[in-house]
């Protein structure tokens, strides 16, 4: 029979082996932020000056991804101009986003109504929660900012700090790289463990959504034929696809 002392160090023991375990978790998930914040991007992108980086010239964290794509920048950009919730949503895990009310139902297709954008227009991220579009450079170049340190007369509802989220297309002969880079600043210690969950979380949309906009990009049709070439062949020669890493797992 089981004394109380007895159930006491059992009852220890499991507390301790649950406790390392979790302090191994957060080792392995400290190991694997700076990887992750970087994923698929190579050093001359990750070290290099991006539009938008103006807005918030020192980060108190930027986070830079990339992807290629087996298509050129004129078929990818349709893709990017349409994002927001209640245009074409984010090509992510809608699932995930749904589930914390955020209603993003992501495109398959191209959607004319939602190919006109200015800079000054707003890209929600959610019902009430939007992005200004401050640099517009089709189809080169996208990016988004929200000030929430700015006063509320001057910034539509969001998060209390600053954020950019810059989208990138970089011609590769008949390929292109997306580079997407997130950036943020904020003033106050406490918005700083708020920005460490949204960036987890960030993490997890970022990667998928690198993958969406690249699945989406490479089945659109290629140009016709080039009649002037007299060969027959497409003014662009198609690229086969170029396999990336794989998202990441959601849990559950």
């Amino acid at each position: 029979m089981m004394t109380s002392e007895s159930g006491r160090r059992i009852g220890l023991r499991v507390a301790l082996v649950v406790l390392v375990i979790g302090v191994l978790k957060l080792i392995a998930l400290s190991a694997l932020r700076g990887p992750l914040r970087r994923w698929g991007a190579t050093p001359a992108e990750q070290q290099g000056v991006l539009p938008g980086d103006g807005l918030i010239p020192l980060p108190g964290l930027q986070a830079t991804r990339a992807i290629a794509i087996a298509a050129p920048a004129e078929l990818v950009w349709p893709w990017l101009v349409q994002l927001g919730q209640g245009r074409a949503g984010f090509y992510s895990f809608d699932a995930l986003e749904n589930a914390i009310g955020l209603g993003i139902r992501s495109a398959e297709g191209i959607v004319p109504d939602w190919q006109s954008l200015a800079v000054g227009d707003e890209v929600r991220l959610a019902e009430g929660v939007g992005l200004r579009v401050a640099h517009l450079d089709p189809p080169r170049a996208l990016v988004l900012h929200g000030d929430g340190l700015a006063a509320p007369e001057h910034a539509p509802p969001g998060p209390p700090f600053a954020f950019t989220w810059a989208f990138v297309v970089e011609p590769d002969g008949v390929r292109s790289r997306l580079v997407v880079r997130e950036r943020y600043e904020w003033d106050r210690p406490a918005v700083g463990g708020v920005i460490e969950l949204v960036e987890w979380l960030s993490t997890v949309m970022t990667i998928k959504m690198l993958h969406g906009i690249r699945d989406r990009a490479e089945r659109e049709p290629r140009p016709a034929p080039d009649p002037a070439s007299g060969s027959g062949r497409s003014a662009r020669p198609s690229a086969s696809p170029t396999p990336d890493p794989a998202p990441p797992a959601t849990a559950g």
